[in-house]
Formats: C-alpha cells, sequence, structure tokens
C-alpha cells in the first residue's frame, strides 16, 4: 500500500487510549518517515496541540481518563486552532458521528479499519488544507470573500474562521453560485469521495456556515436549502 500522498514528511499527534493501536498506527507511520507523537490522556493532547503545531490529529473518542474526544475537538476549536482532526471512534450510529462533526472534527473514521482507509481519510485532509488550482484563487460573492491561495473568508468585511471541510464546502458552493449542488456532489468535494460518510454530515457543516457567515437571523440566507435535493449559493 502506498504512503500517504505527500512529499514531505507530516508532524502527526495520536491520541488513543489503546496501546495496541497507537503503537501500530506509530510504527506504519513513522517507516514511512513521518514524525509521529502518540498520546493516551486527553488533556495532555490538548496541551500538546495547543504548545505544538501538526498537520493533523487522529484523535479516539471514547479516552479513558480526562476529557473525551469530543471535549479535545471543542477546546481546540475554542482556542481558534484549526489543525485538520480525523476523530477514530468504535461507535457507529449517526448520532455518534453528528457529535464529533459538531465538535469541529473534519472526517471521522469507525473502528475496526484499515490502514489504508486511514491514509485514504489523510490524504483527503491534506489535499484541502493546501492551496488548490481550481478556477480563480479569489471569489467575491455579495458580502462574502473567499481566497483559496491563503484558505482566508471574509464576511461582511470581517474575517472567519472556518474548519478545513467548512472552507471546501463553502469554495465549491461559490463556485458556482445559484447552481443547486445535492449531498453527495458536495461529500465528493470536501473529501474526494463519499465512500463510509453519511450525506448527512452536509448538513452539520451548513449549519455551521450559516452561523459563521449571516451576522444575524434576519439576514438574508445565503445558503438556501432546497428540501430533498441539496443546497446552492443564494447571490444577494
Amino acid at each position: 500500500m502506498n504512503d500517504v500522498d505527500t512529499s514531505a514528511s507530516l508532524k502527526i499527534l495520536v491520541v488513543d487510549d489503546e496501546s495496541a493501536l497507537r503503537e501500530t498506527v506509530m510504527r506504519s507511520f513513522s517507516r514511512e518517515g513521518h514524525s509521529v507523537t502518540a498520546l493516551s490522556n486527553g488533556s495532555e493532547a490538548i496541551e500538546k496541540a495547543t504548545d505544538e503545531q501538526f498537520d493533523v490529529i487522529l484523535l479516539d473518542v471514547a479516552l479513558g481518563s480526562g476529557p473525551n474526544g469530543y471535549e479535545v475537538c471543542r477546546v481546540l476549536r475554542e482556542r481558534r486552532n484549526i489543525v485538520p482532526i480525523i476523530m477514530l471512534t468504535a461507535l457507529d450510529t449517526e448520532a455518534d458521528a453528528v457529535q464529533g462533526l459538531e465538535a469541529g472534527a473534519d472526517d471521522y473514521v469507525t473502528k475496526p479499519f484499515g490502514l489504508a482507509e486511514l491514509r485514504s481519510r489523510i490524504r483527503a485532509v491534506l489535499r484541502r488544507s493546501g492551496p488548490r488550482a481550481m478556477g480563480r484563487e479569489t471569489l467575491t460573492i455579495g458580502p462574502i470573500t473567499l481566497d483559496r491561495s491563503h484558505r482566508e473568508v471574509t464576511a461582511h468585511g470581517q474575517p472567519v474562521r472556518l474548519t478545513f471541510s467548512e472552507f471546501e464546502l463553502l469554495s465549491q458552493l461559490l463556485s458556482e453560485p445559484g447552481r443547486l449542488f445535492n449531498r453527495q456532489e458536495l461529500l465528493r468535494a470536501i473529501w474526494g469521495d463519499s465512500a463510509y460518510r453519511d450525506p448527512r454530515a452536509i448538513d452539520v457543516h451548513i449549519r455551521h456556515l450559516r452561523e459563521k457567515l449571516e451576522q444575524t437571523p434576519e439576514d438574508p440566507k445565503l445558503i438556501m436549502t432546497v428540501r430533498g435535493a441539496g443546497y446552492r449559493f443564494q447571490e444577494p
């Protein structure tokens, strides 16, 4: 199986209370030339991720002591840490997946998983984290400006911090204002494929985007829902 698709060494933080899983992930990615830090405690993970910069965090939900994975993710997002986070969970219900996304995670992998699937998820996250060569680098539609090269967004003249998934979703909607995108199209735009992913994850990210982009509940809606069909960005 091929390595993570990047020419540079990655700095990866693995947070899981299963020693066997930590060792497997650490050994596999270290052999490929990546720098891997492995922790089992949520409080230590928050401190480590705050003090150091990582390319991606693999974060277990059910940590043995201290804050669980959801809480770790939420704290990092509250501290405006936008590092890509992939949740590792043995829980595969829709509610569990949504809870991780609500906390600010970019993706999730259900245990048991293979290293090939994990590599695929990391590749998708990294693909989104760098500049994308598609169309214009800067898009301005109504009160929203999106700069692909610097991955920056402003709304009503104010900077807006988006997660990697939220940024990629907004970029796709702005690429063709007024066009209706169904959930499968948006899943592929964010993650590169729609396998293993619940289309309703898109609904969570859309809700977060609305909260961050629209100044007040009275503002005209920028992202329109077409019930049973999908979403489109509505030009003011």
